[in-house]
């Protein structure tokens, strides 16, 4: 460090910039962690999605949010919103802003926030990096977790090897018995190539029964699904996904937002990966497993495992090593789950 970084007084008010996506946020909360343990007095406001905004709820980590409402800032009635965020931005006034998000729009948030000092990593895009007074330097093949933690260096928090990463309890779902056991199966995902298909959910139940499996997640898809099948797809909010994620035996999820708050909350995780590569995108736990290509690996092993870089989909023929895995840790009998601790 120079002198004249030394000679620079600790931030009070810290611009946290990452409105979007779910499994980008959750990324972004070890970072924001070590910055709020390197600075405790500091007053930390989070830019943030509305619909993401719930998973920051009771962290101590963050004093306020301020929502960006980007669905309001389309159409013809854009202005209308953007003048009023727009005013309320400019008051924020933060010594620091950090863009964790490293696109333009994210860059102009920084900038129409009035911050002293901007901050973000140099693989940020669309031109985002002339907005910044300082780059962290960071390699675009480290996973998401690793590269925001660079900026969060940048900003001058330690970073040490544990983590904390803030997840709220979540909210229980009405009419939904915790009790017995059951399997969590999150198997859809933005990209219809990363989703499993209907026959693999069909057949996951079957091969689980008859422990309940419940399935979450978005979709418009139809699914004629076993008796021990509980489908709850389009009918829970975050903080109710959370809360399964947390009860859940063993959550069995495609790489997603939701797939990266198990990993944050539970070792109990397998992450299905189809052209994805699991060490920039998989989950960043250690003892989580993930399945590529036919073949299944605990997080650790990664770094000294070949992986094929393209994989293929998941097919109901890997459905049985699944099994294998799942079920010690999931007995048939829940009075047996004092052999699966």
């Amino acid at each position: 460090m120079s002198s004249a970084e030394a000679s620079i007084p600790p931030p009070k008010s810290i611009l946290i910039i990452k409105p979007s996506s779910l499994g980008d946020v959750v990324h972004t909360l070890p970072a924001v962690a070590a910055l709020r343990d390197a600075y405790p007095r500091a007053d930390i406001t989070w830019v943030i999605n509305p619909e993401w905004a719930p998973l920051l709820r009771g962290n101590q980590d963050v004093n306020h949010v301020h929502i960006f409402p980007r669905g309001e800032l389309r159409g013809v009635g854009a202005s209308g919103s953007l003048m009023p965020w727009l005013k309320k931005t400019k008051q924020l006034r933060p010594d620091l802003a950090l863009d964790f998000q490293g696109l333009l729009r994210s860059a102009l948030i920084a900038k129409a926030s009035k911050a002293k000092q901007v901050y973000g990593m140099s693989d940020g895009r669309e031109g985002s990096r002339f907005f910044y007074h300082r780059s962290a330097k960071v390699n675009r093949r480290q996973h998401a977790v690793e590269r925001y933690l660079k900026l969060a260096e940048l900003a001058g928090a330690p970073v040490g090897d544990a983590l904390r990463c803030s997840i709220p309890s979540g909210d229980p779902l009405p009419r939904f018995d915790e009790y017995p056991p059951f399997i969590l199966l999150h198997p859809f995902a933005r990209g219809d190539s990363k989703s499993l298909s209907n026959a693999v959910i069909e057949e996951i139940c079957t091969a689980f029964a008859p422990t309940r499996i419940v399935i979450v997640g978005k979709s418009k898809r139809k699914i004629r699904a076993p008796d021990n099948c509980v489908g709850l797809t389009n009918q829970t909010s975050l903080l109710q996904l959370i809360r399964l994620i947390r009860v859940a035996r063993f959550i069995i999820s495609v790489d997603s937002g939701p797939m990266h708050i198990a990993a944050a909350v539970t070792d109990r995780l397998l992450s299905i990966h189809t052209w994805t590569d699991p060490r920039r995108v998989g989950p960043y736990n250690p003892d989580a497993w993930i399945w590529k290509h036919g073949q299944i690996h605990k997080v650790s092993e990664l770094e000294s495992t070949k992986l094929r870089r393209h994989g293929r989909r998941f097919k109901t023929k890997d459905v049985p090593a699944i099994v294998k895995l799942v079920r010690p840790m999931v007995p048939i009998n829940p009075f047996d789950l004092k052999i699966a601790e």
